[in-house]
This record gives structure tokens, C-alpha cells and sequence, in this order.
């Protein structure tokens, strides 16, 4: 009895706590709707279709995140670059991008680094996992992007996320 209204005992006490923390106040409407959403979340994501993570190759993390962090450098300089030239120049489009990727938190974290990244943003994934969408700042070739992204970024991530 217990299981079927609470799946969770400490996502329970967690979510009543992080409510209570986020109102930043303790009167009874807050703690009803805490014990509220202290019932009904945890039971809504037990039912929630899961895929947990598989970790393959961490070595390649290191490399993938230090390019990160020099293509966020070279990239702010870009757009600052394109932002403050003539706004005729910047061909913005969106672009699909065909995944090679199936892990889940693969794809989240391929969508998270191309967000990251100043000027490029992470829009859609389509059903099937296969496409991301993303938008870009300015893009001449579509095709060079996809190929600088799937090498760049996917293959690396692919060894960490198989």
C-alpha cells in the first residue's frame, strides 16, 4: 500500500523540500501544495519510460571538454565579430543534423555542447532520435557544419556514450 502511493520515499522528501526552499516561505498553502507535489511527482515519474546511462570510454571526456572550452572561446569572438559588423552579412539557418548517436544522454549532451557553444543552438530532436535540428548564427556551408560537428563532437562523445 504503501509502495503504490509513495514509489519513492526520498524523492518524496526531496521534492517537499526543494518546494519549500524555492517559495522561500512556510505557511500552510505552500506545505500543501508541497506534500502535494511531494505525492504526485514521484509517482508520475515511476511511470516515466527510463534509459539510463551507459558509460563507455571516459579518457576521450577530458579531450572533448577542453575543445569544448576553446571553440566557447574562439565562438564568443566570432559572434562578437558578427554582432557587431553589418547585419547583412549573417546567413542564420537552421540545419538537420543526422545522428549516428542512439544513447539518449549521448544526443543530450552532443545538444548540450552545441548550445554551449555561441552561436550555434540546439532546437529539435526529431522522434526517431536520428535528427537534430540546431540554428545557427551564421552558417555558408551546411554540409561543412555537420561534418565539423559530427567529428568534432559525435565521434568523441559516441566513445563515451556508446
Amino acid at each position: 500500500m504503501r509502495r503504490r502511493f509513495f514509489p519513492s520515499i526520498p524523492q518524496s522528501i526531496t521534492v517537499f523540500a526543494f518546494w519549500l526552499l524555492l517559495v522561500d516561505v512556510v505557511d500552510m498553502g505552500h506545505v500543501l501544495m508541497a506534500l502535494l507535489l511531494a505525492v504526485l511527482l514521484p509517482w508520475v515519474s515511476e511511470r516515466l519510460e527510463r534509459e539510463f546511462a551507459r558509460l563507455g570510454e571516459l579518457r576521450h571526456l577530458p579531450k572533448v571538454v577542453l575543445m569544448l572550452l576553446w571553440d566557447i572561446v574562439k565562438a564568443n569572438i566570432t559572434v562578437a565579430r558578427q554582432v557587431l559588423g553589418p547585419n547583412d552579412r549573417l546567413q542564420s539557418q537552421f540545419v538537420w543534423v543526422p545522428l549516428e548517436l542512439t544513447n539518449i544522454h549521448g544526443i543530450s549532451a552532443l545538444a548540450s555542447i552545441i548550445t554551449l557553444t555561441p552561436g550555434t543552438l540546439s532546437t529539435e530532436l526529431s522522434e526517431d532520435r536520428k535528427y537534430l535540428l540546431i540554428h545557427c548564427l551564421n552558417v555558408d556551408d551546411p554540409e561543412a557544419l555537420i561534418a565539423e560537428i559530427k567529428t568534432r563532437y559525435e565521434a568523441p562523445i559516441k566513445k563515451v556514450f556508446p
